[in-house]
Parts: C-alpha cells; structure tokens; sequence
C-alpha cells in the first residue's frame, strides 16, 4: 500500500477514462484511491490548449484508437450519440451521489457500454434515478461548487489532461500510462534516477510562438 495520496481526475466526457475505470477499481482494492471528478474542458482553457476531439484528423484518430484499445481488452465501447458533449450534468450527478465507486460505475455503463446520451439531467434521469439522486440535486449551488472546486485543484495540481492518476504530486495522464504509474508505486524512487530527474531538466531548444 503507498504511503502517498492517490487521486484520480477524470471526466465522462473522455472514452480513455472510461478504460482506465476498471484499472483504477482493481487499485483500489490495496491503495485508498480518491475518485476527483473535473471538467476537462475548463483544463484546457486553463493551459490554452485544444482537446483531440477539436483538432480534424486527430478527432478520427482518437475515437478509432480508443475502440481499438477496447476491443484488444475485450472491453464492450459504444460512442454516446455525439462527442464531444457536455458533461457538466454526469459530472454534477456523480458529484451528487458522492462521487463513489457504483456512481462512476453507473454513469461510464450508461454513456460508454449502452452508448446513451449523457449531456443532460433529462438524458441521465434513469441513472439519477438508478442511483437514488434526486434530479433536483445537479443544479444545487453546492454540487456546482464541489465540481468547480474538483476542478481548481486538478489546475493547481498542474493536471492537462484526463485521465490522470496522482501519486503524491507526480502526474500519470492516460489510460495508456497506468503501468507506468504502477511502476512508481512499487518504486517511489523510480523518478529520481539520474536518467529521470535529467528529462525533468532538459532545456528546451525552441518555442514556438
């Protein structure tokens, strides 16, 4: 069990934190991990960065490769209606029913297994009611202020993208980096080798403008 903190920032709206669910449920059975719901969106603007979604070419790319990956876990993956889409209701509705691990379940089976809509209260009711959340319960000014709080502090943490998992203040961004992350776990001093703490100096050679 790791002695430092765990958080995982995540959002409905992203397939990859939907893939990397099941491999934070399985951590969570020897590491106490904090599920941090956050808008992604509010991540971008913060740093003045796009997400994949809004870039052609790359908006493709990132829907195929995220099947992909689904069907090479024999994970079941169906794209909600549209995407991008608000996630601003899943998210106040998992922030609603406590953020737990069967609210998480729920919202990911209903947007990314059934493919259903998940963009607002209406479109989330059987899940709200699945949950026992009254939908009255979103648009409380302390759900919105827990969610813009989420969101503040994955900024502050220095998060740019989701999903990411936190051990103590090192950042693992993506379903793709968990080994990685699992690997720190097991070696808490795997990121001060010479080799490590070099490329978290390297100059940069150019900026672009």
């Amino acid at each position: 069990m790791s002695t430092l903190p765990l958080r995982w920032y995540f959002d409905f709206i992203s397939p990859f934190a939907f893939l990397q669910w099941p491999k934070i449920r399985a951590l969570m059975a020897t590491d106490p991990v904090v599920p941090v719901p956050i808008v992604f969106g509010a991540v971008l603007g913060a740093i003045g960065q796009k997400g994949p979604a809004e870039i052609p070419g790359k908006r493709t790319f990132t829907y195929q490769h995220a099947l992909w990956r689904a069907r090479q876990r024999g994970i079941e993956l169906r794209f909600p209606p549209a995407h991008p889409f608000n996630p601003l209701a899943a998210l106040r509705l998992c922030i609603a029913a406590g953020s737990t691990p069967a609210a998480i379940d729920a919202i990911f089976d209903w947007i990314w297994i059934r493919g259903e809509a998940g963009d607002s209260a209406e479109a989330l009711a059987p899940v709200a009611e699945k949950l026992g959340v009254q939908a009255t319960a979103l648009a409380e000014d302390a759900t919105k202020a827990a969610l813009r709080d989420n969101t503040a502090s994955a900024i502050a943490a220095g998060v740019f993208g989701v999903p990411t998992l936190a051990i103590g203040d090192a950042l693992f961004w993506g379903d793709d980096a968990h080994e990685f992350a699992l690997a720190v776990l097991c070696d808490p001093a795997l990121l001060d080798e010479a080799g490590m703490r070099h490329l978290a100096a390297l100059p940069e050679g150019v900026q672009r403008r």
